[in-house]
């Protein structure tokens, strides 16, 4: 069977996977959605399989479906950069394809296909922008994929919340089709090609256009700050499995998009490297900073994924600063840091979106307030997500500690640069980077704390369930991943031919094994096997309940307190008594808001702009039909002539 072979058959169980539920979306016929399911896990399984073995074997694959014009088709290639991303793709979207078998097992049939055929026009999207070998296939699949995961975001529309989500999604991901269409005309003007090839004898006032464009285009898809408000609120209301998905891998096609063109195809220079920089540094900080305030379970996790998109970008901007001051070693660990967590990102992310949609789903809420206690009801959820949240906390033998610390190591050698100007600003990024990683542990301190330990504190926690094996084995997986890839980080490297200086984890974690098994030993052997059964030391106070735990607010008060700049944070309270002279208090109440920055600042008052603007123009004028579309026309024959001009 050759590579093509493998491609196209691929290819074509995922379209069979997204047509067979179709003809169903409108009348309810029991176990179709489960074809197509199946079909979905089938063809992600032969893409892992061929994005294994371009890795291992450094071979490429190069294929066309259509060709439409000579340098217009839809042709592809898969280097390896292309199927490491293909590999991060499928991998991620096989365990929520698996988690999807029963994750809507209570939804309407009808409901069911609708999703099952959506997320495999969804998943082959993605696969087919990475595999793009020129920036028509990329534009044309990039738009499929945007436009079959805004369905899903929509895909509980009834709901209020879901409907403003759709509309800031909807709007953003249009945004950036402006800028990359723009930036793939003016490519196509200087190299007379749409394919995805090297861009020279161009000025370098374009060049820096062309780089703004890419950057802010596939920016916005990844959700940096500041293009990045779309996120919290598209990943919190779709269903979790998706999350999952636009979370993990979505914004790493995005990813994919800057590396490709920003790296490889305009040839990067120094000031890009410290604006990539100045953007990761930022996004990562506040990302981390805005989800310690966060009760809504998903939003929390939202606001993560702009933390590591931030750090991905970190290990960009010191690759392309290093390259320019020709130190060649650190560029490399810069780059293969952000790569790595890349990949690291995929997998906790998407195994904290679906173990938190397991909680939701047991619970009926997204609000951490009223969880607590479900250890002892999910124990296997608990753990799954347990394992993510060290993961994603950086903390060893995990795979988020390994990548993160060679992006520790390129900044803690960044005196190489030289450049005293360039070395004050790298030791700047390093500090936040650092706070980054301090404040991302406490917010996953404060999220498995309230979410799992403790008493319920709800009815619908006191009477959640473990969930069906499916929505196990898919975080499971994930799971696994996660350990595997950290305590066998430095084998991975170096059969990969790579000399990275990271640390050997596996003997770390042979050691931490064989601690914990002659400490088990020696408790089992010396401790005492009479037992009993009592309440929590509570100073004294018998029949304790969960009105005296420590909560989601009352944990992250300090740090509201703290960053109260960014937040704008007020306190209210309220406070009644027994007596006139208030010494005897009888019950009370208090609340902490905080101010939505970019939303209210930014975001608001653009919106505001063009909604006033389009309503005077809209009062100024009383015309028929065919007057509007002659003025749509010379609207769109102006902005062609001002895109020649500037091409």
């Amino acid at each position: 069977m050759t590579l093509n072979t493998v491609f196209f058959s691929g290819l074509a169980i995922f379209i069979i996977a997204l047509l067979v539920p179709l003809p169903f979306v409108r009348r309810s016929i029991k176990g179709i959605n489960r074809i197509s399911q199946w079909l979905h896990i089938l063809a992600n399984m032969l893409f892992i399989f061929l994005s294994l073995f371009l890795l291992i074997t450094g071979q490429s694959l190069q294929t066309t479906l259509y060709q439409i014009i000579p340098s217009a088709g839809f042709s592809f290639v898969i280097d390896r950069l292309a199927a490491f991303l293909i590999f991060t793709i499928s991998i991620v979207s096989l365990c929520a394809g698996i988690y999807s078998l029963t994750y809507e097992k209570s939804a309407p049939e009808n409901k069911k296909c609708l999703m099952a055929s959506l997320t495999s026009f969804f998943v082959l999207s993605m696969l087919l922008v990475v595999a793009s070998k020129n920036t028509f296939s990329l534009l044309f699949f990039w738009e499929t994929m945007s436009i079959s995961s805004f369905f899903l975001v929509m895909f509980d529309h009834e709901q209020k919340l879901t409907q403003k989500s759709g509309l800031f999604y909807f709007i953003m991901t249009q945004m950036s089709t402006v800028f990359l269409l723009f930036a793939f005309l003016a490519m196509y003007s200087a190299t007379g090609s749409f394919d995805i090839q090297p861009v020279s004898g161009i000025s370098s006032g374009m060049k820096a256009l062309l780089f703004l464009c890419l950057f802010i285009g596939f920016g916005i898809k990844a959700g940096v700050m500041p293009f990045h408000k779309w996120l919290p609120y598209a990943h919190s209301a779709s269903p979790s499995n998706i999350s999952a998905l636009m979370s993990g891998v979505m914004i790493k096609v995005a990813i994919y998009g800057i590396l490709r063109f920003v790296l490889f195809t305009l040839g990067p220079e120094l000031w890009w490297g410290i604006l990539i920089l100045v953007f990761g540094s930022v996004s990562a900080l506040l990302g981390v900073v805005y989800a310690l305030k966060e009760h809504d379970l998903k939003k929390l996790l939202a606001y993560h994924s702009i933390e590591n998109i931030g750090i991905i970008l970190l290990g960009v901007g010191l690759y392309i600063i290093f390259q320019s001051f020709n130190l060649p070693d650190l560029a490399l660990l810069a780059l293969a840091g952000g790569l790595f967590h890349t990949l690291n990102h995929a997998l906790f992310k998407s195994l904290l979106f679906l173990t938190a949609g397991s909680v939701v789903h047991a619970t009926g809420t997204r609000n951490i307030e009223e969880m607590g206690g479900l250890i002892k009801r999910m124990p296997v959820t608990g753990m799954l997500f347990l394992v993510g949240a060290v993961s994603i906390s950086a903390l060893p033998p995990f795979n988020g500690f390994v990548s993160e610390l060679m992006i520790f190591q390129a900044f803690f050698r960044s005196f190489q640069v030289g450049e005293p100007f360039v070395v004050v600003f790298l030791f700047v990024a390093l500090a936040m980077f650092a706070l980054t990683s301090a404040l991302a542990a406490a917010c996953f301190v404060k999220a498995f704390g309230t979410v799992f330990l403790a008493l319920p504190r709800s009815k619908e926690a006191e009477k959640a369930n473990e969930v069906s094996m499916p929505m196990l084995i898919g975080p499971a997986i994930l799971a696994v991943l996660c350990v595997v890839l950290g305590i066998f980080s430095f084998q991975i490297i170096s059969y990969a031919g790579y000399d990275l200086a990271t640390p050997d984890l596996l003997t770390v974690g042979v050691f931490i094994a064989i601690f914990l098994v002659l400490t088990m030993v020696t408790v089992v052997l010396t401790g005492n096997r009479k037992s009993r059964i009592s309440e929590t030391w509570g100073c004294g106070l018998t029949s304790q309940n969960s009105r005296m735990e420590y909560t989601a607010s009352g944990f992250s008060e300090p740090i509201l307190t703290i960053f109260r700049p960014i937040y704008r944070t007020s306190k209210l309270s309220q406070r009644s008594f027994s007596d006139k002279t208030e010494s005897i208090f009888r019950n009370g109440a208090g609340q902490i808001k905080t101010f939505k920055l970019f939303e209210e600042r930014i975001y608001m008052p653009v919106a505001g702009f063009i909604q006033r603007l389009s309503s005077k123009i809209a009062d100024s004028q009383d015309v028929d039909l065919d007057t509007h579309i002659l003025y749509a026309f010379i609207t769109i024959v102006v902005l062609l002539a001002i895109a020649w001009w500037v091409l």
